[in-house]
């Protein structure tokens, strides 16, 4: 198949982007990884000994940060669609966290911990159309808050990946009415063309 003139100019871009030389350099998977580091810098989201979950892993560069982060005593569980080429002190499930299936797999891997972090830098395939495209990302962004507030203990905390446009200040507006707080975090891995923002919820509020 022929590529087209937008496509090469990604992949170009790609090419010679810093960060995915950096990431090839210091054996990330994928540039993507220096947006959870630059995020953990700044919040000190995770700690020796947490659990964390990260959904929509693959290929796997964000669960790599967060398995460097909790150590030997933490535990990371990665989910996704697509295969993961296994990762140290890292468990993968393949699926869709949505199926009871899966659910039941999380629970048994977790052997009666809590979840203290929950990581979606989930993004839909893009389609180019933008009403589309924007509408299936905030849907993904609205799954995984519904995972968190499902499975993260009181005072835990969700990092999620959202797109500015349709349907982001309702999404806000949900995100604030389970957490103590939220914020906004752009990291400067993020590409500047692109309008992704990350949303940190920080303290689940009890009871939900």
């Amino acid at each position: 198949m022929k590529r087209t003139k937008t496509s090469k100019q990604w992949m170009m871009e790609h090419i010679n982007d810093v960060y995915v030389q950096r990431a090839k350099a210091e054996g990330y998977r994928s540039r993507a990884a220096y947006k959870l580091i630059e995020v953990l810098e700044r919040d000190k989201l995770i700690k020796q000994g947490m659990v964390v979950v990260d959904l929509g892993a693959t290929p796997g560069g964000w669960s790599q940060v967060a398995a460097a982060k909790v150590g030997a005593g933490g535990r990371v569980i990665a989910l996704d669609l697509l295969p993961m080429d296994a990762l140290r002190n890292v468990t993968f499930l393949q699926g869709d966290f949505r199926e009871e299936s899966v659910a039941r797999a999380v629970e048994q891997e977790l052997a009666g911990r809590a979840i203290d972090l929950v990581l979606s830098d989930m993004s839909p395939n893009i389609s180019g159309i933008a009403l589309s495209d924007q509408a299936r990302a905030m849907h993904l962004a609205e799954l995984a808050l519904e995972f968190a507030v499902k499975h993260l203990k009181p005072g835990g905390g969700l990092l999620v990946k959202v797109f500015q446009g349709s349907g982001f200040q309702e999404f806000l507006r949900e995100m604030r009415s389970r957490f103590k707080q939220v914020v906004t975090r752009k990291p400067e891995a993020s590409r500047g063309r692109s309008n992704e923002l990350y949303l940190l919820g920080k303290e689940r509020k009890a009871g939900d």
